[in-house]
C-alpha cells in the first residue's frame, strides 16, 4: 500500500513512505493549502478488528508460510496472501488479545468509559508481510484525507502488540520507530532487540534471549554435560540467541561437536543433512535453538530415519509447542519455559464459538473448516461435508483448545495490559476516588511510548514492568517431556531459573527427571571421561578443550579432584598415597631396636661386649699363668675394657637420633677405638723392646716399663680426646631429616656436623692402625715360642681392610643403612681384634694348660 498525495508539501510523509518503495506522486500546480492524501492499492483485510476510541494494532503468525508468485513486471503484482495449515496456537494468542481487551472495555478501573479497538493482522511469519502490515498500521484506514500537509493522524493505531517471531518484529520495530509508534512483543526474544539506540520504541513481555541463554548453558553445566551438538534457526530468533548461548557455555566450560542452521523453508536436502549431523554425531545430548515451524520440520526429517537416542534441550520457542509433542522420539526433553499462568474466564471465552460466529471472521472459518473437516457453506469439497451444528469445540483436543498451560498467551495478556495502562495514565485522571476519563483527548502514539516506559501494575499476581531496555524481569521455568501412564507426553515442571537472584542462586531443580527413552538416569555426554584423582587432563591435539587423555600425576604430585587441569607437590614432609590423591605424612626411617637389622646388630654388639668381659674373666682367673703374664697383664685388661666399650659403643647408633646421641655416638667411637688401638700398639712395642732387652748389652726396656706403657696409651687417647672436644665445640654432629635421599620418606640421621672433625677422628684412627700393623708386621717372626707380634699383624690387617672398606660403603650407603655400615665396621674391626689376640690365649689357657707353662714358653723354636 502507499500514499498519493496531490498538492501541497511532501516532506512529511517521504520519511514514512520512502521505505516501502511505494511510488508517491505530487501535483505542483494544486494549491499548497489544499492537500489531497489518498492511499493508493489494495489494503490488507484484518483478520478481526473492531472500532474503538483507541486502536491497538495486532500482528501474529496465524498461518505458517507465504504464497509467493514470480512476477513477470508485465502486470500489476497480486497482494502478497498466506498459505499453508493454519497455526491454531497463534490462533489463541490472537483471541487471547481479543479477550484481554474485551476484559479492559467491561472493566471500571481501567479506561472507564474508553472503548479500545484492535486490527490484528496475519503476518505469515513472513519479513514482507510484516512490513507492509506496519506501513498499514502507521498509515492509518482512511482512505482520503484533507489535512492541509499532515494526513497521516487519522486512524493510527497507539500501539500494538506482535510479532510472533523476532525477525519479522525487528522490521516492524524500525518502521515503527520513524513514528514514535510502540510496538510490545510478547514473543520476539532476540537480545538485540533490547539495543534502545536500533529499537527505541520496542518493549516485550518475554524475558531477552541473553537470559535463556545464560539458563540453558547452566542447565547443561548442571548435568555435566561438556560434550553437546547444537541446531537453530536460520532466523534472528535462533542466531543471535545461538551466539549467546555458545558465550554462556564457553564461560561455562561446555564444548560444541557442531552447530548447524536451517529455516523451514530450506530445500529437503538442507534438512536432511541437518539430520544426518545430528545421526552420526558422538554428542548425546542436543541443544536446539528454534521457533516451533522449524523444529517441526526437523523432526519430521529425523522421524524417516531415527537417530540413536538424544537428549534434547530446548528454548522455549517450541519446547512447549503441543504440535511437537507427538514427537516421541523428543521424550524426556528439558528446556526453558515462559512461566506457567492463570487467565481467568479464558477458556470460556476460546470455547465460545458457534458455527454462526465462526461464519463472521474468516479465520475463524478456516480453523472451523480444518479442525471438523467440514465446510459451513453450501458448496462443500468431495472430500468434505457439510456441517451440520453437531460440532462441539468443547470436545476438541487442539493447541487452541488447550489451556492448562497458559504461558506465551500469559504474554499477550499482559501485553495488551501494558498498553491500556499507558493509554489510562495518559487520557485519565482519579479525583475523590472516581476515575475520569477523556476519550476526545489529543493522543499520538509518541505519548503512549512515553508513558509504557514507566508502567509498573501488577495484574493475576504477576508483575508488569519495564527496565530502561524495555525488558521485563527474567522468570523461566524448567520443564520436562515425561510420558503418562497413557503414554501421552505431558509438560512436567521440574524447576526454574530466576535471573533476579543472587549467583549461585538462580538455578533450581526441584522436581524428578525422566530422560531419553524414558530412563531415569542422566545421561552422559562427554567427549573424554573425566579424569580420576591422581591424574591430569592433556588436551589432544587440534581438539575442543573438552576433549582430553588423563595422564597419572608423576612422582610426588598428586590432584585432588577430578579433571584436574594439573599436579602439584605434597608438602614437604608428606608424599603421595599410592593413588595419588592424596598427601600423607612421609613414614620416618632410622635403625631402630624394633626391626630385624636393629636387633641383629644389638645383639652382636652385646654378644661382642660379653665376649671381651668373658676373656677379661678369664685372664683374671689366670693372672698368674705365664700366658697372661708374658705380655703385660695390664695392657691386655685396658685393651679388653677399651674392646667392651667398642662394642657397646655400636648401640649408640641405633635408635632414634637426637642431639646428645649424635654426638655420643661419633665421639665414643674415635675415643675408644683409638684407646684399643693404642693399646695394641703398646702390646706391639713391647714386643720389640722384650726382643731388643735379650740381646747381649742391650737394656732398653728400662725405657718402655710399664709406667711407659701407661703414658703412651694416655697421650695417644689424649690427642683423640682433643680432636673430638674441638669437634663438638665448633660444629658438633646434630640430628637432621634427610629429605633428599628417598623422595618417599625422612631418614633421620645424624649430620656430621663438620666433614674435617669427622675425618680428622677417623684419619687418626687409621694413622694408629696402620702404624701398629707396620711394627706388627716387622716382628712377626722374632723366635719366640709365643710370638704375640703375629696375632696383632692378623687382627690389623683385619682391622684396616674392614676400615679401608668402610669409607667407599659409608659415603654410598643411603639412609639408615649408613649408620648399619658404621656399625658394621666397628663390630667386624672388634671381633677381629679379640678373635685374633685373645681367642688364641683363653684357648690354650682352657684347653692346654700344659702350655701355659714358663718351661713351655721359654722352649724357643
Amino acid at each position: 500500500m502507499s500514499v498519493v498525495c496531490l498538492g501541497g508539501s511532501v516532506n512529511s510523509l517521504r520519511q514514512r513512505t520512502e521505505p516501502t518503495h511505494h511510488l508517491i506522486r505530487a501535483d505542483v500546480s494544486a494549491e499548497p493549502s489544499s492537500v489531497q492524501c489518498t492511499l493508493q492499492g489494495a489494503p490488507r483485510v484484518p483478520a478481526f478488528s473492531k472500532d474503538g476510541d483507541f486502536v491497538i494494532g495486532g500482528i501474529f503468525s496465524i498461518h505458517y508460510q507465504l504464497y509467493t508468485v514470480i512476477n513477470s513486471y508485465t502486470t500489476k503484482p497480486e497482494p502478497l496472501k498466506c498459505t499453508g495449515s493454519l497455526n491454531t496456537r497463534v490462533l489463541r494468542f490472537a483471541r487471547t488479545m481479543i479477550f484481554a481487551i474485551e476484559e479492559i472495555n467491561n472493566s471500571t478501573e481501567l479506561l472507564p468509559g474508553v472503548k479500545l479497538g484492535y486490527q490484528i493482522y496475519d503476518s505469515c511469519i513472513a519479513v514482507p508481510v510484516a512490513i507492509h502490515i506496519a506501513f498499514q498500521l502507521s498509515n492509518g484506514q482512511d482512505p482520503v484525507f484533507y489535512e492541509g500537509s499532515n494526513c497521516s493522524q487519522s486512524g493510527v493505531v497507539m500501539a500494538a502488540v506482535g510479532d510472533s517471531g523476532s525477525t519479522p518484529s525487528i522490521s516492524i520495530s524500525r518502521i515503527f520507530q520513524s513514528f514514535s509508534i510502540p510496538l510490545v512483543s510478547p514473543f520476539a526474544t532476540c537480545a538485540c532487540l533490547s539495543d534502545k539506540q536500533q529499537h527505541p520504541t520496542f518493549f516485550r513481555t518475554i524475558p531477552s534471549d541473553q537470559y535463556q541463554a545464560d539458563g540453558l548453558a547452566k542447565l547443561v553445566k548442571h548435568f555435566g554435560w561438556t560434550w553437546i551438538g547444537a541446531v537453530r534457526s536460520d532466523s534472528d530468533y535462533g542466531n543471535f540467541g545461538m551466539v549467546s548461548f555458545l558465550d554462556a557455555a564457553l564461560r561455562e566450560g561446555i564444548c560444541v561437536e557442531y552447530s548447524e542452521a536451517f529455516y523451514r523453508t530450506d530445500p529437503p536436502s538442507k534438512i536432511k543433512r541437518v539430520a544426518d549431523v545430528i545421526r552420526r554425531s558422538t554428542a548425546i545430548v542436543v541443544v536446539a535453538f528454534a521457533a516451533s515451524g522449524d523444529m517441526k520440520v526437523l523432526l519430521e526429517e529425523l522421524v524417516q530415519d531415527p537417530p540413536p537416542p538424544r537428549q534434547w534441550i530446548g528454548s522455549e520457542g517450541w519446547v512447549t509447542d503441543p504440535l511437537l509433542m507427538s514427537f516421541s522420539i523428543c521424550a524426556g526433553a528439558i528446556g526453558v519455559a515462559i512461566q506457567r499462568s492463570v487467565i481467568p474466564g479464558l477458556r470460556n471465552f476460546l470455547l465460545d464459538l458457534s458455527p454462526s460466529k465462526v461464519a463472521a471472521s474468516s479465520v475463524l472459518t478456516e480453523f472451523w473448516e480444518d479442525v471438523f473437516n467440514c465446510s459451513l457453506t453450501e458448496n462443500a469439497g468431495l472430500n468434505k461435508r457439510v456441517c451440520d451444528g453437531t460440532e462441539d469445540i468443547k470436545r476438541l483436543v487442539n493447541p487452541y483448545t488447550e489451556t492448562s498451560q497458559l504461558r506465551a498467551a500469559n504474554m499477550v495478556y499482559k501485553a495488551v495490559y501494558a498498553i491500556a495502562h499507558a493509554i489510562h495514565n495518559a487520557v485519565c485522571e482519579e479525583t475523590n476516588s472516581t476515575i475520569l476519563c477523556d476519550k476526545h483527548i489529543s493522543f499520538e502514539p509518541k505519548q503512549a511510548f512515553a508513558e509504557l516506559k514507566k508502567i509498573n501494575f501488577s495484574r493475576n499476581g504477576y508483575h508488569v514492568y519495564f527496565d530502561a531496555n524495555g525488558d521485563p524481569g527474567a522468570f523461566y521455568e524448567l520443564i520436562n517431556w515425561q510420558k503418562s501412564e497413557s503414554g501421552v507426553i505431558e509438560l512436567v515442571t521440574v524447576g526454574y531459573y530466576d535471573a533476579s537472584l543472587p549467583k549461585g542462586e538462580k538455578f533450581h531443580i526441584n522436581g524428578n527427571l525422566t530422560w531419553l527413552d524414558g530412563g531415569t538416569q542422566v545421561p552422559v555426554s562427554v567427549c573424554s571421561l573425566s579424569c580420576p584423582a591422581g591424574s591430569r587432563k592433556v588436551l589432544q591435539k587440534g581438539k575442543p578443550i573438552c576433549c582430553y587423555d588423563c595422564i597419572p600425576c608423576p612422582e610426588g604430585e598428586i590432584s585432588n579432584m577430578t579433571d584436574s587441569p594439573d599436579c602439584f607437590l605434597c608438602p614437604k614432609e608428606f608424599w603421595p598415597n599410592p593413588k595419588k590423591d592424596a598427601c600423607f605424612l612421609k613414614p620416618v626411617e632410622f635403625l631402630s631396636f624394633d626391626e630385624v637389622l636393629g636387633i641383629i646388630l644389638a645383639a652382636f654388639s652385646v654378644s661382642g661386649a660379653c665376649l671381651a668381659l668373658t676373656a677379661a674373666a678369664v685372664f683374671f682367673r689366670h693372672r698368674t699363668t705365664p700366658i697372661v703374664r708374658a705380655n703385660n697383664s695390664e695392657l691386655s685388661f685396658l685393651l679388653l675394657f677399651s674392646l667392651t666399650l667398642c662394642f657397646l659403643c655400636s648401640l649408640t647408633f641405633i635408635g632414634a637420633p637426637s642431639e646428645w646421641s649424635c654426638m655420643l655416638r661419633h665421639t665414643a667411637f674415635g675415643i675408644t677405638f683409638v684407646l684399643c688401638i693404642s693399646c695394641v700398639l703398646g702390646k706391639t712395642i713391647v714386643v720389640l723392646m722384650a726382643f731388643k732387652a735379650t740381646l747381649p748389652g742391650n737394656n732398653v726396656m728400662k725405657w718402655f716399663g710399664p709406667l711407659q706403657q701407661r703414658m703412651t696409651v694416655v697421650c695417644l687417647a689424649l690427642i683423640q680426646v682433643i680432636i673430638c672436644t674441638l669437634w663438638l665445640v665448633l660444629s658438633p654432629p646434630f640430628p637432621i631429616k634427610n629429605l633428599t635421599t628417598y623422595k618417599e620418606k625422612i631418614i633421620l640421621e645424624c649430620a656430621l656436623g663438620s666433614a674435617v672433625g669427622f675425618w680428622a677422628v677417623l684419619g687418626y684412627i687409621g694413622l694408629l692402625a696402620v702404624f701398629c700393623f707396620v711394627l706388627a708386621f716387622l716382628a712377626r717372626k722374632l723366635p719366640d715360642n709365643f710370638n704375640e707380634a703375629k696375632l696383632i699383624t692378623f687382627s690389623m690387617l683385619i682391622f684396616c681392610a674392614v676400615w679401608i672398606t668402610f669409607i667407599p660403603a659409608y659415603v654410598s650407603s643411603p639412609g639408615k643403612f649408613t649408620a648399619a655400615v658404621e656399625i658394621f665396621a666397628i663390630l667386624a674391626s672388634s671381633f677381629g681384634l679379640i678373635l685374633c689376640i685373645f681367642a688364641p690365649k683363653c684357648f690354650v689357657i682352657l684347653f692346654q694348660p700344659e702350655k701355659n707353662t714358663k718351661k713351655y714358653l721359654m722352649n724357643k723354636n
